[in-house]
């Protein structure tokens, strides 16, 4: 095949830009590949050379809107497209990026095919959501079947006003979903304000909620509003419901019946107009039996109730979680770690995380703060996790448990997507053949239906 870079010279200087670059012919099989391509994409040079560019990069716009045809159709170049495209790498996590199209001639004149440039938005985007504090489903990272559930069913609640209570173990990213609600809700434009209700005894969470008035108390020189208040037209997110006091549930339950406030010191009530999203790390029916949790304050609390599975039930996700956490910590930190080493993740997939995300975000960034280059491997997880002896290092026998591995996760998605070996092929983040492949050398079984009508299942989620 011929290249139009067979230049080292020149290869030099493509390999020297930031920005992603590959070149197709005529028949859109990639004949060049930069180093910054490679990079963004996951996918290594000698992969990619041959094959049509729609296979290695998966964009949004491939199919329908292809920035690359248009140029070679038109004639005119494309400038400033943005798409997302998914990796190769661990589940195909999609990457924002900003696109570029031109021609591609030869000495003669003749179009011999097209080049493209592409830039990752990923910081720039996440610096965005951090600016604006504004998340979707596609910020929570979850593909097992328990996960896919509750992205299904997150639009319906977020279009409904009623109040939701999400349980979930602490660390298993409530407060994400409470602001995904918000951000998927018709009061996306109003502010999301969270109080921790456990963190505060009962006269300063009085005050917080509620505000009080001028001269209410010694030092109270002015009117402060509560959060209440403060969260019109928005979403109020109680963390850690299930701690407030007997006084305090009464309190809340007359502004949930009644929908006003009383701060302080005031002498009327005051109407609010604001969403209530509760969340506790204890099972508020099993507080409602034990006498702890007012019953009444329970059932206005649990219009729709979310609970969130709990990291080792969906250790599925996992993998897609620790791409998501490298990312993210080579970013902040300006590092370049390509992932996590095949021992480390056998020991990630074993471990039972009684602090769920948290603590693995936790366990990949004390990682960086050891790894310099390469692999993260065992020797940079916190001491608790290191494999003793007899295992530890980067080889012995995680090649068998890495294959039962690979099966169970390809066993799951068939699973989930009702033997619809497509869906499963993108969801995993391989090709089609791929998967065809792996699926016979596990030997796994298929359903007989492929599952292209099959509906999305439920998880424990319910209205009341």
């Amino acid at each position: 095949m011929t290249c139009p870079y067979k230049n080292r010279h020149q290869e030099t200087i493509l390999d020297s830009i930031n920005e992603g670059v590959f070149t197709v012919d005529l028949n859109w099989r990639i004949t060049s590949f930069n180093r910054a391509a490679e990079a963004i994409t996951r996918v290594k040079r000698e992969e990619a050379i041959g094959r049509p560019c729609s296979e290695v990069f998966r964009a949004s716009i491939c199919e329908d809107d292809c920035a690359l045809k248009r140029t070679l159709v038109t004639g005119k170049p494309t400038a400033n497209i943005t798409a997302r495209i998914k990796t190769a790498f661990q589940g195909g996590a999609r990457v924002p990026i900003r696109i570029s199209t031109a021609l591609l001639k030869d000495e003669a004149g003749q179009v011999v095919g097209g080049v493209e440039t592409f830039q990752d938005l990923t910081q720039i985007e996440q610096l965005r959501k951090e600016l604006e504090s504004r998340y979707t489903c596609e910020d929570i990272v979850g593909r097992s079947r328990a996960m896919t559930a509750l992205f299904d069913l997150l639009p319906q609640f977020a279009e409904s006003d009623s109040t939701v209570l999400i349980e979930g173990e602490s660390g298993a990213g409530k407060e994400l979903f409470a602001r995904a609600l918000h951000t998927l809700s018709p009061r996306k434009n109003g502010p999301f304000l969270a109080v921790n209700c456990a963190a505060l005894p009962d006269t300063l969470l009085e005050s917080e909620l509620f505000g009080y008035k001028a001269g209410a108390f010694t030092g109270a020189a002015k009117d402060k509003p509560g959060r209440f208040a403060l969260a019109g037209g928005g979403t109020l997110f109680l963390d850690e419901i299930g701690d407030i006091s007997p006084a305090m549930q009464i309190r809340l339950l007359r502004v949930l019946q009644e929908r006003r406030i009383e701060p302080l010191g005031g002498v009327a009530p005051q109407p609010v107009d604001v969403r209530v999203v509760a969340a506790t790390n204890k099972t508020l029916s099993d507080l409602v039996k034990t006498g702890t949790f007012r019953i009444d304050l329970f059932y206005r609390i649990c219009v729709v109730q979310m609970t969130i599975p709990p990291l080792r039930d969906r250790r599925a996700d996992i993998p897609a979680l620790v791409d998501h956490m490298i990312a993210k910590f080579n970013r902040l930190k300006g590092k370049d770690i390509p992932g996590a080493s095949e021992s480390v993740m056998e020991r990630l997939m074993r471990h039972d995380y009684p602090g769920n995300v948290r603590e693995l975000e936790n366990i990949i960034e004390h990682a960086f703060v050891l790894c310099r280059e390469g692999f993260i491997r065992m020797r940079h997880l916190p001491p608790e996790l290191r494999m003793d002896d007899a295992v530890q290092g980067d080889g012995g026998r995680t090649g068998t448990t890495l294959r039962a591995m690979e099966r169970a996760l390809i066993a799951e998605a068939l699973e989930r997507n009702g033997g619809n070996r497509k869906k499963t092929a993108e969801q995993l983040g391989i090709d089609y053949t791929t998967l065809y492949r792996k699926i016979q050398r596990h030997g796994i079984e298929t359903p007989a239906k492929d599952g292209r009508n099959r509906k999305g299942q439920h998880c424990r989620l319910q209205s009341t």
